[in-house]
């Protein structure tokens, strides 16, 4: 029993020093946590936004969200939608969940990190407003001691009503409040409880499930949020069941601050880069990238329609200016990606070059059959002129030549991800089952003003404290997509897309303007119209449509030009950029004109080629023609046509344009010129009776030098005195193109 005593005590005596221990670290660490009761209640924090130039933009952008809300005033169902969803025992522990700390702590331990929490609304009020997000053992006590104090001090329904007016809801909403007006239009004692669930679905990501970006995301967080509250009791199934059938119906609150899209989104951006949001305190300093002037601009100009424009710097990334009427939503880009999807990925692949003639024609590709958009077919026609002309068939031509997997590769090298059943040809044309927004789009034409480079363009550049240091910096790295000469190419032929394309109502600037237009619809009208520019300083975007599809009579090369038409002329009114880069990674190279015009063949010309008939186009280096003509320094014909009628004998020569002929006739050993010269359509002879053997030998005379050909001989005829009007033709026994391709 003795020996029992002794064990037991020192057990307990190492317990309590070990308690001791921990007791006092406890004390030492949380020594300088204070609760702070101003904190509890700030339900907004004042944030100064600043342009490019340093300009003020706004100084009270979170002043007017500072809007509260009493628990007592809500209805039971939002309340309870809360605390189904963050802390089901809310009212029944002291602040604290030690089953679900301990839990935690167990895997956080197994896992050798701090990916498990276990917060209760207490400790997520307290984290909010007292702390960093910081994951250390340290901020986790000085949590758990403020939590304690903040539990003796104030009721659970005063502490509920302090988290709810201070808890994140995205896009700028701070508090219950401000997030009920922003996404539903109404108070927040008016919510319903499809409504109540939806802004609760946000808390734990407001960029992943906001209703307005990721609305399928959105609906199923709501729906797990609803099957929490049925779990605890707050709704029974046949509520659960009907509420999840239900569309969210989020709509956007407008409002008439100004520069309200460039300033949402700010706070959009903020989001997406899960960012500290509880981090931007009293004072902090938000700098953007905005040019006043060009966003004044594109604040007051009269649009026709729904729209949204876009101006981004090549340079720095910035978004210079931003304005949309339909709140960044994703639309079909159309014809947009043609350079983007399908003609820039198959010249680096090295299958096309810009001279590259393609057959407009009638296709089908299993059911799949594209027209161009005057319904008629222009036979062969170059990759720039269906650029510039934005034909649909050699696009789609062009792409499966490519093949989608490859197109795919280059896709996703620009962050654009394709479901599978995107994965088809008429990706070509911009069949995409989300489509792009006007940002996107413009982030994805930057690439190639920037020598292929893929940076998403940003409208933060940096955020500073009060204190004046910073906490974020726009520092976005680049991922390269395409060559530089890929990009040259595409350069060069959007920039004549521009001079006499679709988009060549913007011909008149006299700098380098690359241009691509784009227009979604039908015979009834269309839904979408583009236009996208860039010069090597600035990318430009504009967008004509309507929010809800309806028809309109709208066209990218007409509308959309005209919108951007307007910008460019003030926006480079007192200077010009720099010319675009067409040359890099790229070689000019000769062909022989008379097969690429006449037989649609890209061949290298003949060292003596005639000047006439050389032809000089642009490949990406590397991706010269592989085949080298030989017709004249080894000038071939086909076999003439020899025909004898009335005993004289007729030669029809193939019409060749460069070359010069002898024509022998041999007689018993004797050979005898009877013509040397340039090509003529027709030589006749007329030998006495007697066996003839005729022979031709074309070639080139340089004026240096002659190049001769193989010689032809033909059989032997027979001329006799008789009358004799049959014609005898010799046999055709080579006739077929010297060149066999």
């Amino acid at each position: 029993m003795t020996k029992f005593l002794k064990i037991s005590t020192i057990v307990i005596l190492s317990i309590f020093i070990v308690f001791s221990v921990l007791f006092f670290t406890f004390v030492i660490i949380t020594k300088d946590a204070v609760l702070d009761s101003n904190k509890l209640i700030k339900t907004g924090q004042n944030v100064i936004i600043y342009d490019d130039s340093g300009n003020e933009i706004t100084s009270a952008s979170l002043e007017a969200q500072k809007k509260s809300v009493q628990v007592k005033n809500l209805d039971s169902l939002t309340v309870n939608a809360f605390i189904a969803s963050e802390d089901r025992t809310f009212y029944k522990h002291n602040g604290l969940n030690y089953k679900r700390m301990l839990k935690a702590f167990y895997k956080n331990a197994v896992s050798r990190s701090f990916k498990e929490g276990a917060s209760t609304i207490s400790q997520q009020l307290i984290k909010n407003t007292h702390l960093t997000s910081d994951k250390t053992i340290k901020r986790k006590l000085n949590e758990i001691k403020l939590t304690l104090k903040l539990e003796k001090k104030y009721s659970k329904d005063e502490i509920l009503e302090m988290y709810l007016n201070t808890i994140y809801f995205g896009h700028n909403c701070y508090g219950l409040q401000s997030a009920a007006e922003f996404y539903f239009g109404k108070k927040a004692e008016n919510l319903t409880l499809n409504e109540s669930a939806t802004i609760v679905g946000l808390l734990s990501s407001p960029n992943n499930y906001s209703p307005f970006k990721n609305p399928e995301k959105s609906l199923k967080r709501r729906n797990i949020v609803l099957n929490s509250m049925q779990e605890c009791g707050y709704i029974d199934e046949k509520t659960n069941i009907k509420t999840q059938s239900e569309p969210i119906n989020a709509v956007k609150t407008e409002t008439k601050e100004k520069y309200e899209s460039y300033l949402n989104a700010v706070f959009d951006e903020l989001d997406e880069q899960n960012f500290d949001y509880y981090a931007l305190s009293d004072g902090c300093i938000i700098k953007t990238y905005m040019d006043k002037n060009l966003q004044n601009n594109v604040e007051t100009y009269p649009y026709p329609c729904d729209y949204a424009v876009i101006a981004t710097d090549n340079i720095t990334g910035g978004v210079k200016a931003y304005k949309s009427s339909i709140n960044g939503a994703k639309r079909q880009p159309g014809s947009t990606v043609k350079p983007i999807f399908v003609y820039a990925p198959a010249i680096e692949e090295k299958l096309i070059n810009p001279s590259t003639k393609i057959l407009d024609e009638k296709i089908d590709y299993n059911g799949y059959s594209p027209e161009n958009f005057d319904k008629s077919y222009h036979g062969y026609v170059t990759v720039t002129d269906s650029i510039k002309q934005s034909y649909n068939v050699p696009a789609v031509k062009t792409l499966n030549a490519l093949t989608v997997k490859k197109c795919e590769k280059y896709l996703t090298a620009m962050n654009i991800n394709l479901d599978d059943d995107e994965k088809n040809f008429s990706l070509a044309l911009g069949g995409m089952k989300y489509g792009l927004s006007i940002k996107e789009l413009a982030d994805r034409y930057s690439i190639f003003p920037k020598g292929g480079n893929y940076r998403p363009s940003r409208f933060i550049k940096e955020i500073i404290t009060k204190d004046g240091k910073t906490i974020y910096k726009n520092q976005t790295s680049e991922n390269n997509v395409f060559s530089k000469g890929t990009c040259a190419l595409i350069n060069d032929m959007l920039n004549q897309t521009t001079k006499s394309g679709t988009a060549k109502k913007l011909k008149n600037f006299q700098f380098d303007l690359a241009s691509k237009t784009g227009t979604c619809g039908n015979a009834e009208g269309n839904t979408d119209a583009y236009t996208v520019s860039y010069t090597s300083e600035n990318c430009f975007a504009v967008w004509l449509g309507d929010s809800e599809n309806k028809r309109l009579n709208i066209t990218g090369g007409t509308d959309s030009c005209n919108v951007l038409k307007n910008f460019l002329e003030k926006f480079y009114d007192t200077h010009s950029p720099e010319p675009l880069d067409t040359q890099s990674g790229t070689v000019n190279v000769n062909i022989d004109r008379e097969e690429y015009e006449q037989n649609n063949k890209t061949i290298l010309a003949d060292p003596l080629c005639p000047k006439l008939n050389i032809m000089q186009i642009k490949v990406l280096s590397g991706n010269e023609p592989q085949q080298q003509s030989d017709k004249f320094s080894n000038p071939t014909i086909t076999i003439p046509v020899v025909k004898v009628e009335n005993n004289s004998i007729k030669i029809k020569l193939c019409q060749t344009k460069y070359y010069s002929y002898i024509v022998n006739r041999t007689k018993n050993g004797q050979i005898e010129k009877i013509y040397d010269g340039k090509w003529k359509e027709l030589i006749t002879d007329t030998p006495e009776e007697g066996v003839y053997t005729y022979s031709i030998i074309p070639y080139f005379d340089n004026d240096i030098n002659k190049y001769y050909g193989k010689e032809i001989i033909f059989p032997p005829i027979k001329i006799s005195n008789k009358n004799n009007n049959d014609s005898i033709k010799i046999p055709d026994i080579t006739q077929k193109d010297w060149f066999d391709l």
